[in-house]
C-alpha cells in the first residue's frame, strides 16, 4: 500500500479566505487539533509577512506534536537583494520550523511583468533560495506557483524552474494550480512530463499537488495527480482558502484511504475527521457547511420515505461509504414529504413504542404536515418533533402552563439602545408565579423571565443557556407583515438540542420555541434521574 504526504495549510492559506480569522491562540488550537488527526505536515503562516506568525513559530515549540511537522512559509529572494541578506529568507531560518517551504514564480508573465525580471534571472532566484535554506532546515520544499497557467504557456520554462529548484536541493517539488482554472483531464499528459524532468535530473524526491477551487476541481485534481505520481497533496480543512477556496482536504483524506487504497497517517483516525472539520468551522466562527461531503450535517441524512425504508434494511443502498468511518453519523429528516419509516424510525430513536399499524402513527403524519403547511420545519429541531410525538401519543408532562406573558421594549434615549423587559404569568403544580426580567432585547428578556420563574421549581434549569437563534422570514413578499419561523439551540453540559417556533409574530414564534427548549432540558433530565434510580 503505497502512502501519501498530507500537507495541511489551513493556517495561512486558509486565513487568506473571507471572513476567516485566527488570532495566535486559534491557531495553535487548530494546529494541536490537525496533530491528533494525524496530518503529516502543518503549514503555520508565513513568518516574513507579520508578527503573529512569527509568534505562532515560537509558540508552537512549546507544545507537545505528537506527529506533525511544522512547516514555515516563504517565497524566493527579493530580486535587489542576496539570499543571505534577503529578510524573508533569514525570517524564515529563524522560525526555527523543521520545514520550510517557499514559492517561486513559474508563468513567464508574472515574472516579466510582475517581477519584472529576466527569465534566466527568476531561475537564479529558485535555486540561490533554496540552496541558501537547505543547510538550515530539515525538509525543504518547493511550491511551483502558477504551475499549469505557466506549463500550458511555455512548457519549457515551467520545466525549466523545477530543474533548478532540484539543483537548489528542494525535497518536494509541488504543482500549483493557483488560478484554480485547471481541468482534470489537463492533469495527466502535464505530470507525465514533470516526471520525465525529475528522471532527467536525477530527483529521488516527492512530486505534490496544490489545487485551487475557482473551476470546482481542486478535489478532482489532486485525486487524479495521486493517480499520476503526486505523493503530497496540499490542502485546507474544509477548502477554506482565497475566492473560491483551496483543495478540500476533508474530502481527499476519506477518498485517498477509502476508496484508492492509499495509506497515511489520518488515514487511521478518519473517525476523527468530522469533529475536526467542525472545530475549524467552530474556531473560525463560520458556520460548518452542513452539505459539505462526508463531514457536513447533511453528508447521510435521509429525508424521502423510499430511502429512509431503504437504508433501513441495507444502508449501502443510499449511502457511498458508512458514516462512522468519518466520525459522521447518519440522519433521519423529518418532513412533509415524510413516509412511515420515517417516522417509525424516530420513534425508535426517542424511545417510543409505535407499532407499523398503530393508529398514532397516522395522526402523527397529519399533524406534521399540517404543522408544516404553516411554516414548521423539523429537519433541524428534532426536539420539537420529538415533543410533538410525545403530545400525540398523549406521551408528553405539561410542566407549567401560561397564563400570559408581556414584553415591553422601551426606547428613551435616542443615544442608546433600547430597554427590553418582559413579564409572564405561570402556573407551576397548581401554584401561580408571576414575574419579570429584563434582558438584551425582547426574545432575551422573555428567556431570562420565563427560566426566573421557573428555576425555584427546576433547578437544572441554571445548567441551560441558548447558543444559538435564528430567524428565517416565512413568504417574504408579505414585507413586515410575513411570518416568521424561529429556530431555536439550547445546550447544557450534556449535550444540545434545537427546537422551532412559527407565526408572524416574532415574540410568539420565539415563545414557542423558547417553551419546547426549556419543556425538553426537563424531560430530558427527568428521563435521565429515572434511568438511573432504576439502574441502581
Amino acid at each position: 500500500m503505497e502512502r501519501i504526504l498530507i500537507y495541511d495549510t489551513t493556517l495561512r492559506d486558509g486565513t487568506q479566505a473571507e471572513d476567516f480569522n485566527l488570532s495566535l491562540t486559534d491557531k495553535v488550537k487548530i494546529a494541536l487539533k490537525l496533530d491528533r488527526l494525524g496530518i503529516d505536515y502543518i503549514e503555520g503562516g508565513w513568518p516574513g509577512s507579520n508578527p503573529k506568525d512569527a509568534e505562532f513559530f515560537n509558540e508552537i515549540k512549546n507544545q507537545p506534536l505528537k506527529h506533525g511537522r511544522i512547516a514555515a512559509f516563504g517565497s524566493t529572494r527579493n530580486p535587489k537583494k542576496s539570499a543571505d541578506s534577503d529578510p524573508n529568507l533569514n525570517a524564515l531560518v529563524a522560525s526555527g520550523a523543521p520545514v520550510i517551504t517557499i514559492f517561486g514564480k513559474t508563468w513567464d508573465v508574472h515574472v516579466t511583468d510582475a517581477l519584472r525580471i529576466g527569465l534566466s534571472d527568476n531561475l537564479a532566484l529558485i535555486e540561490e533560495s533554496l540552496r541558501f535554506l537547505r543547510p538550515h532546515v530539515q525538509e525543504l520544499f518547493y511550491d511551483a506557483e502558477h504551475f499549469f497557467d505557466g506549463y500550458k504557456r511555455n512548457p519549457e520554462y515551467a520545466l525549466a524552474t523545477l530543474e533548478r529548484a532540484v539543483a537548489g536541493g528542494a525535497d518536494c517539488l509541488v504543482l500549483c494550480d493557483t488560478n484554480g482554472g485547471t481541468l482534470p483531464h489537463e492533469i495527466p499528459p502535464i505530470m507525465a512530463e514533470v516526471k520525465k524532468m525529475a528522471e532527467r535530473s536525477g530527483f529521488a524526491g516527492v512530486i505534490g499537488i496544490h489545487a485551487h477551487n475557482d473551476s470546482e476541481c481542486a478535489v478532482a485534481n489532486s485525486l487524479v495527480a495521486v493517480t499520476e505520481g503526486a505523493r503530497q497533496v496540499q490542502g485546507t480543512m474544509n477548502g477554506f482558502g482565497e475566492r473560491c477556496g483551496n483543495a478540500n482536504l476533508t474530502s481527499i483524506m476519506p477518498a485517498l484511504a477509502l476508496k484508492m487504497g492509499y495509506a497515511f497517517t489520518a488515514a487511521e483516525r478518519l473517525d476523527r475527521l468530522t469533529e475536526t472539520a467542525r472545530f475549524v468551522s467552530e474556531i473560525a466562527n463560520i458556520a460548518h457547511n452542513k452539505y459539505q461531503p462526508y463531514v457536513g450535517m447533511a453528508a447521510f441524512a435521509h429525508k424521502g420515505g423510499v430511502h429512509v425504508s431503504a437504508v433501513q434494511r441495507n444502508p449501502l443502498t443510499y449511502e457511498h461509504i458508512q458514516p462512522e468511518t468519518v466520525g459522521n453519523s447518519r440522519r433521519i429528516l423529518i418532513s412533509d414529504l415524510a413516509g412511515r419509516s420515517n417516522v417509525l424510525h424516530k420513534a425508535e430513536k426517542f424511545g417510543l413504542r409505535l407499532a407499523p399499524d398503530d393508529p398514532l402513527l397516522t395522526s402523527i403524519l397529519k399533524k406534521l404536515k399540517e404543522l408544516e403547511n404553516q411554516g414548521f420545519q423539523y429537519e433541524g429541531a428534532e426536539a420539537s418533533f420529538e415533543l410533538l410525538m410525545r403530545r400525540v401519543m398523549g406521551a408528553a408532562r405539561q410542566y407549567f402552563t401560561l397564563e400570559s406573558f408581556r414584553v415591553i421594549d422601551q426606547k428613551n434615549d435616542m443615544d442608546h439602545p433600547p430597554q427590553a423587559e418582559a413579564t409572564i404569568r405561570l402556573e407551576v403544580g397548581g401554584e401561580a408565579v408571576h414575574t419579570a426580567a429584563l434582558g438584551n432585547g425582547p426574545v432575551n428578556a422573555l428567556d431570562n423571565a420565563l427560566r426566573k420563574a421557573l428555576t425555584r421549581f427546576y433547578p437544572c434549569l441554571e445548567e441551560m443557556w441558548l447558543s444559538d437563534y435564528k430567524v428565517r422570514v416565512l413568504a417574504s413578499d408579505h414585507g413586515t407583515g410575513a411570518g416568521v419561523r424561529v429556530l431555536i439551540e439550547s445546550s447544557d453540559h450534556n449535550g444540545q438540542w434545537s427546537t422551532v417556533g412559527v407565526s408572524h409574530d416574532i415574540i410568539e414564534a420565539s415563545w414557542q420555541a423558547l417553551v419546547d427548549a426549556v419543556t425538553y432540558k426537563l424531560m430530558k433530565d427527568e428521563c435521565a434521574r429515572k434511568e438511573n434510580h432504576s439502574s441502581g
